[in-house]
């Protein structure tokens, strides 16, 4: 006796024999190849199902975090080698065919001997190469425990040129996955792979096609002329009488196409009259039906109508935005959990072919698939800095602590690439610590002055370039015969002509900087060698928010400012020569600055 728990209902005899559904059984019918070949090539949806979630998985790349040389060497590493090229291909495969896999090669004559990634080195990775599950023959699956290839074939074959098999080491290829077997299956079939993407999901995918097709077939029906002729059948008995007929309706057809009229015999009253009437199909509701397949068939390939479609939803209870969101959280969570597991192994490879070491310091982020503006990413920006200068304020959390939970948090969300590197290679002590000992004493001079009469005054605040040797090695370089002094070399961050209250000012807080007031700007970023002014200045224009901060928080309190907007940047030289600017390669290393220096403007 068989015992079961399932809902029964004697009296409408649901789930009893008279239920229509009780002899209903799942049966797996497996895609073969052909079909899921034609499926892909034939049909858009069915495509669309296997391509987009590794297109999103890669498009946005990774946030490699560590020194800017090896960020540099990984980078080109992986365009030298089309690495998001060879993985997008090898999940299409697995995604179509239920496995695909890339095969690494370092120069070895031996494919069959393990590729020891640690022996890898500079350059060690001369190719990669794609596979489908159809185009390599795994051998029987390795059931040591003890085993670091536990679940893995023991080795793999490929037909060369020549016709003989190559055997491949199992260290040397990786595996991609589409839709996982059932644990009894693969034991019980030994198999190496798993089911593709579209077996689950092809009468999803047929019946939404078919849907489609069955609207289009009925356009041509949308508006039909019926006509009703007494005696039809004794007008068919001959091919004589058939053809007079014929032409006559042609004709009658010709003249309504023409003429915009249709002439027939009869009066209208009598039975024997020809009769026209015309109909026309109803298509309201159509449309939901069509859109109510393509929202099952979205849901089967678990992306949304809206990524599926490439259109916006409609309507205002339309939820586009957040299935995107939802969609998007979803491919982060297969980036952790099934891609990254999948990359570990040829990651580790592609390091030591980039930089013939594997640092520990060196990992990396997942770029959000979501990209916010660059207004959205400065309002960002500086809500953080805001809320970490309002806790600063507040003096609960002392500077050192609350500066390594700033640095800290940075890095952790990928705000200021290679942040972590920069810190260990420049640390937080001054290098010019007579300089900004010097600039320090000269502002609590001026400060205390100012307090004194508290009177408003005109105020000109700068940061001397501390590493000005370094600077002006890069200018000589360039070709510029004449510089500034080292000493001359500083950013201005305020030139007010109006009188403004000093104490009203405040102090500078930047994100990077402590107590020594010292502000570094990272290597990199957009930088130009430029003319500016009237006197023949030539200077190198960067980035900086904490400066492009600070100058607006002084303006705030009061300052004035002779220009529509504020740039930051370094004069280089007054006497630029014949130096063509168009080929200067511009200053790309560190620009480290000293505290800040108010002074009243001189009167002219």
């Amino acid at each position: 006796m068989w015992m079961f728990d399932r809902l029964v209902n004697l009296v409408t005899g649901m789930g009893t024999s008279k239920d229509k559904g009780t002899g209903g059984a799942h049966v797996v019918v497996v895609r073969s190849k052909a079909e899921l070949d034609a499926a892909y090539r034939d049909n858009w949806i069915a495509r669309k199902a296997i391509d987009i979630v590794p297109f999103d998985m890669l498009r946005e790349g990774r946030q490699w975090q560590g020194g800017n040389n090896q960020i540099t060497a990984i980078e080109k590493a992986e365009k030298d080698l089309g690495y998001f090229t060879k993985v997008k291909a090898a999940l299409i495969r697995g995604r179509l065919y239920g496995g695909g896999c890339i095969v690494i090669g370092d120069g070895s004559l031996d494919q069959a001997a393990e590729l020891r990634i640690d022996a890898i080195g500079r350059g060690g990775i001369k190719y990669l190469h794609v596979f489908s599950m159809h185009e390599i023959t795994a051998g029987e699956l390795d059931r040591n425990p003890f085993s670091p290839y536990f679940g893995e074939p023991t080795y793999y074959e490929v037909q060369v040129q020549d016709g003989m098999p190559q055997r491949i080491h199992p260290s040397r290829v990786f595996r991609f996955f589409g839709a996982p077997l059932p644990d009894d299956v693969t034991v019980r079939t030994e198999s190496v792979w798993s089911d593709s993407i579209l077996q689950a999901i092809m009468d999803a995918v047929d019946q939404a096609t078919s849907a489609a097709s069955y609207i289009a077939a009925m356009l041509p029906e949308a508006k039909q002329d019926i006509i009703s002729v007494p005696g039809l059948s004794q007008h068919l008995a001959t091919a004589a009488t058939t053809s007079r007929l014929t032409e006559r309706f042609a004709y009658a057809s010709m003249m309504k196409s023409v003429h915009g009229m249709l002439l027939l015999e009869g009066d209208g009253k009598s039975p024997s009259g020809e009769v026209w009437q015309q109909k026309q199909l109803s298509f309201t509701g159509l449309p939901d039906v069509a859109n109510l397949f393509l929202q099952i068939v979205s849901g089967a390939a678990d992306v949304p109508v809206t990524r599926m479609l490439g259109q916006a939803p409609k309507g205002m209870d339309s939820t586009g935005e957040s299935d995107l969101r939802n969609y998007y959280d979803h491919v982060a969570a297969k980036q952790k959990v099934e891609l990254t597991p999948c990359l570990a192994r040829l990651d580790r490879a592609l390091v030591r072919h980039a930089l013939g070491v594997e640092p520990a310091d060196l990992w990396y982020n997942w770029r959000p698939l979501y990209q916010p503006s660059d207004k959205e990413k400065a309002e960002i920006f500086a809500g953080k800095a805001k809320a970490i200068k309002d806790l600063s304020d507040t003096g609960l959390v002392p500077d050192l602590a609350l500066s390594k939970g700033v640095q800290n948090m940075l890095i952790e969300d990928g705000t200021l690439p290679g942040l972590e590197a920069a810190l260990d290679e420049f640390g937080d002590e001054p290098e010019d610590k007579d300089v900004e000992a010097e600039a320090a004493n000269q502002n609590e001079q001026m400060r205390r002055q100012a307090a004194n009469d508290a009177a408003p005054r005109t105020l000109y605040v700068s940061r001397k370039l501390l590493n000005g040797a370094e600077f002006i090695a890069w200018a000589k370089s360039q070709g510029f015969e004449t510089t500034l002094d080292a000493a001359d070399l500083h950013v201005t961050i305020a030139f007010s002509r109006e009188p403004v209250d000093w104490m009203k000012v405040g102090e500078s807080w930047s994100m990077g900087g402590g107590k020594d007031g010292k502000l570094t700007v990272n290597p990199g970023g957009a930088r130009l060698v430029e003319p500016l002014g009237s006197e023949g200045a030539v200077v190198l224009l960067f980035n900086s928010s904490d400066l492009a901060w600070r100058h607006m928080a002084i303006r705030e309190a009061g300052a004035s400012w002779d220009h529509e907007e504020y740039q930051p940047h370094v004069t280089i030289t007054y006497e630029p020569g014949d130096v063509d600017l168009s080929k200067v390669e511009p200053y790309r290393g560190r620009l480290e600055f000293g505290p800040e220096v108010f002074k009243e403007i001189k009167a002219s």
